[in-house]
């Protein structure tokens, strides 16, 4: 061990041995960083998790897909009272035939037919919302497959009836049968259950993840067979008559970089084919990129408020360690007088603020890490602590006891040892 390493353990084993003098005092004093750093590392880690969550579901919609829903125009919803009136619109056929054929950038477009038909097996019943798509879908929204499989082309090339259900409609319905090739009525007609899927359900920002846990998957070609365009619901004692060919799109384009600039290519054919605004399109990545630049926003604002609790700690240390000079005037006047440079005592009292500052660190460190796993255990929120969310308040806290412990060591190294050594 060298001889400036053997100083600086003695001048720090010094340092406690000056703080354990007044307990009480220096546990008060390090209160302040404690609580900071506390707060910090807890914001951060509140923060974190709900970030982390808004991500992983506006990840769920695929950061390369652009989704594309029917909407009713303001033309629409004025004429409902119109009981005789049909309702025309939202997305069609051939919109789904251009966006493959027109842009080279879209890797593959899944259409969607969605409605709600009431499914029956024996005394079982439940209503389930049909998605008549086609087997990209699986691609583009991708889910565990817990029994059986997915549709694949052919299925949709014979008319097949066949159905996907999800793992909770499959639980209601096949319960105490057989699952895998059961058949089951949906809507007056027959279909045989040849897989079971896991599903998503949930809100990614303000867009609606494309699957619930109702859905039954059937090939498109059979939905359009056996249910046709035309639907009638009753709704506040009217009836509401539509015809929707498409009720969403997903469109896969095979670059990340290329999303947008396709977005907008498929926003203008839209406005071209559509006398009125009757559909909707929402991108995921731009959904991602807003949710980060939220995140950065919020943990700068939290880290901020925070901040101000390691301030005030700081203007505590500062406090006590001026108070110390002045007690310890006689003990400075001493050290001089034996041959103690100014140097070594600004070191001296700067090592002590280091180590109250450090040890207040460390245990809001511990406080810190202690408050996000109370919150995520009683309140059900997520929490993330990371690696910088740890070593960004730590650095900040010896930060701390360097920048106030400066002046009051400073203080007390222009401490004249005649006028020191005459002190009471």
């Amino acid at each position: 061990m060298s001889l400036h390493q053997s100083k600086l353990i003695r001048n720090i084993w010094l340092g406690i041995e000056n703080l354990l003098l007044h307990k009480l005092r220096s546990f008060l004093t390090m209160l302040g960083v404690v609580f900071g750093v506390g707060s910090v590392v807890a914001m951060l880690a509140v923060g974190e998790g709900a970030s982390k969550e808004a991500m992983t579901q506006i990840q769920k919609l695929g950061s390369n897909n652009i989704i594309i829903n029917s909407t009713k125009s303001l033309e629409d919803d004025s004429s409902n009272t119109q009981n005789a009136r049909i309702n025309i619109y939202g997305l069609t056929y051939f919109d789904n035939e251009r966006i493959n054929d027109t842009f080279p950038h879209v890797k593959k477009a899944a259409p969607a037919k969605l409605i709600r038909k009431e499914s029956r097996l024996g005394a079982q019943v439940l209503e389930l919302r049909i998605v008549g798509t086609t087997e990209a879908w699986f691609e583009l929204v991708p889910r565990e497959v817990l029994a059986g499989r997915v549709f694949g082309e052919k299925d949709v090339e014979d008319f097949a009836n066949v159905a996907v259900l999800t793992e909770f409609g499959a639980r209601k319905l096949l319960a105490t049968k057989n699952t895998i090739g059961q058949p089951i009525r949906i809507g007056g007609n027959s279909f045989i259950v040849v897989g079971i899927i896991k599903s998503e359900e949930g809100q990614a920002g303000n867009l609606q993840i494309p699957d619930q846990q109702v859905d039954a998957y059937i090939p498109l070609s059979t939905v359009r067979k056996s249910f046709g365009d035309f639907f009638m619901k009753r709704a506040a004692g009217s009836r509401i008559r539509e015809i929707v060919e498409l009720h969403q799109i997903i469109v896969q384009v095979d670059d990340i970089e290329d999303v947008e600039p396709t977005a907008a290519g498929i926003e203008r054919m839209l406005q071209d084919f559509h006398k009125k605004k009757d559909y909707e399109l929402s991108v995921p990545l731009a959904l991602l990129k807003q949710a980060e630049a939220t995140k950065r926003t919020f943990n700068i604002v939290l880290g901020s408020i925070a901040s101000i609790s390691l301030l005030v700690g700081g203007i505590g240390i500062m406090n006590i360690m001026l108070a110390s000079v002045t007690e310890r005037t006689r003990e400075i006047g001493i050290r001089r007088a034996i041959g103690a440079k100014r140097r070594q005592i600004i070191i001296q009292f700067l090592i002590e603020t280091v180590v109250l500052s450090t040890l207040g660190g460390i245990v809001g460190l511990a406080m810190g890490i202690l408050i996000p796993a109370i919150i995520t255990y009683f309140a059900g929120m997520p929490t993330v602590i990371t690696a910088k969310s740890i070593i960004f308040p730590l650095f900040i806290s010896v930060g701390i006891g360097i920048v106030f412990g400066l002046y009051p060591a400073i203080n007390a190294a222009r401490v004249d040892p005649i006028i020191a050594l005459r002190h009471e």
